[in-house]
């Protein structure tokens, strides 16, 4: 299929995203944060929101919105100080409402499906390291001068989900495990909500300080 890339071309690929998926970042922290907090279903669907997340980047990269969005300051601008702004809000919320409420009254959850997908969607879409790092790596394994380019560009970035599900998976289901011994011991569960805390201010502040060029 004209789509597919060479099979050298995507077995480095295939390296390169697994070296990624294993590095620590806003995502996979928020993943980790909401299975301790709320269960492996909750992780679960913040993995959705961030993976469709990535599919929307792919495709913003193939139809070249995301060039637009880097060369202009204004947006670029706009879209760091909404990510940050948004892990920050998370980090206040780590702490105001961790593990002191990880259960109703009701026994219900405390996130809704929809709002832990939207949780994983919006801290991966106000990334802007997402968008400078696809506008950037998934060029690099095709030709510009390729008819097939926006197919190939498209083909990468839904690879790269497959890729770094299986990863992602285990990171929810590892921290569902440890939910039920972190329950009983709850300073310590309270101690990884000021970590998760501290670790989202710190991407906030990165964030902040990203550069366009």
């Amino acid at each position: 299929m004209e789509f597919i890339p060479s099979l050298p071309t995507l077995l480095a690929f295939s390296l390169a995203i697994f070296l990624l998926a294993i590095t620590p970042g806003p995502d996979m922290t928020l993943w980790i944060s909401r299975s301790l907090r709320d269960g492996r279903a909750t992780g679960l669907m913040t993995l959705a929101g961030t993976s469709f997340g990535i599919s929307i980047h792919t495709m913003l990269v193939a139809f070249g919105i995301s060039a637009l969005i880097v060369a202009s300051p204004t947006a670029f601008t706009i879209l760091k100080t909404g990510g940050a702004g948004y892990l920050l809000w998370l980090a206040i919320q780590a702490v105001r409402h961790g593990s002191n409420f990880v259960v109703r009254a009701d026994g219900q959850r405390q996130s809704q499906p929809v709002q832990a997908f939207l949780n994983g969607l919006w801290v991966n879409l106000l990334n802007p390291k997402v968008i400078i790092f696809f506008m950037t790596f998934l060029p690099q394994f095709v030709s510009a001068s390729d008819p097939h380019v926006t197919g190939k560009l498209l083909f990468l970035g839904i690879w790269s989900i497959f890729l770094s599900l299986p990863i992602g998976l285990g990171i929810i289901y590892m921290a569902d495990v440890l939910s039920s011994w972190l329950q009983a011991n709850r300073k310590v569960l309270r101690a990884v909500d000021y970590t998760f805390a501290g670790v989202f201010s710190i991407f906030a502040v990165k964030i902040l300080f990203t550069q366009a060029r």
